[in-house]
């Protein structure tokens, strides 16, 4: 079982649709896959299009077992939701004495055996969901769209998972994944090429802009739904594939 965040700590890279697009990807190559949402925004169920009645607040508060919180999205892909109501969560977790940084891997731990694959979508914030994410995960995808400001929130986020590794010395930070690519664009290609000098044995093909991936949002689908046959589909199938053969290597 792979345990995989889609993590950096910044906003406007893509992460819930990357989340999304990669765990649905999976599912429908027939892996069971759990989908967990740890921003308080909960966007993943707003783009499948479901609204699960209880998710991941109840879970960590004690209320209500993994196993009656999640929810099935599609064939083969549970979710697990976010909300508003992981704020108090989050502060609950902030006044443990100790072992706050486990509470996740705790809540998840009963469950996931069931899995193949769990996706945890983190927020933009470095939150105590967020580390409690880092603890819990073995592999670590970041979106990173092609804009200054995002590498510069890479080279931080870089230094403070190196922190988390002191802890969680099975975390690998195994993909970076270009988001929001336009050849049109010349500082796009900088940045890529950057990339590429930096991360070349981490970095994914880039998931070109695409007006399809932005619409399949307000129709409550992914871009296999959506747009199967469209070029974001494809950029997104290669990097299924790519998680799937590395999983071959291991």
């Amino acid at each position: 079982m792979r345990k995989i965040a889609i993590s950096l700590s910044k906003g406007g890279v893509g992460k819930s649709t990357v989340s999304v697009s990669i765990a649905h990807g999976l599912a429908l190559k027939k892996h069971r896959v759990l989908l967990v949402d740890t921003d308080d925004q909960g966007q993943d169920a707003f783009l499948l299009g479901v609204k699960p009645p209880k998710g991941l607040a109840e879970v960590l508060s004690d209320d209500l077992p993994a196993k009656d919180a999640i929810f099935l999205a599609r064939p083969n892909l549970w979710i697990l939701a976010g909300g508003k109501a992981l704020s108090a969560a989050k502060r609950d977790i902030g006044r443990k004495d100790y072992g706050a940084e486990q509470t996740l891997a705790d809540a998840l731990k009963p469950i996931e055996d069931q899995f193949d694959f769990i996706i945890i979508d983190t927020s933009p914030a470095w939150d105590t969901l967020t580390i409690n994410t880092l603890f819990y995960a073995s592999e670590v995808l970041t979106p990173v769209s092609l804009e200054a400001l995002t590498i510069n929130s890479l080279a931080e986020f870089v230094n403070r998972l190196e922190s988390v590794k002191k802890f969680n010395k099975s975390l690998d930070h195994a993909y970076i994944l270009p988001t929001f690519h336009d050849g049109r664009v010349k500082k796009s290609a900088e940045i890529l090429n950057q990339l590429k000098k930096h991360f070349s044995d981490k970095l994914c093909e880039p998931i070109k802009y695409s007006v399809r991936i932005s619409e399949s949002a307000g129709f409550g689908q992914t871009i296999f739904e959506y747009a199967p046959n469209s070029p974001g589909a494809k950029d997104y199938q290669k990097v299924i594939e790519r998680i799937l053969n590395d999983g071959k290597k291991k």
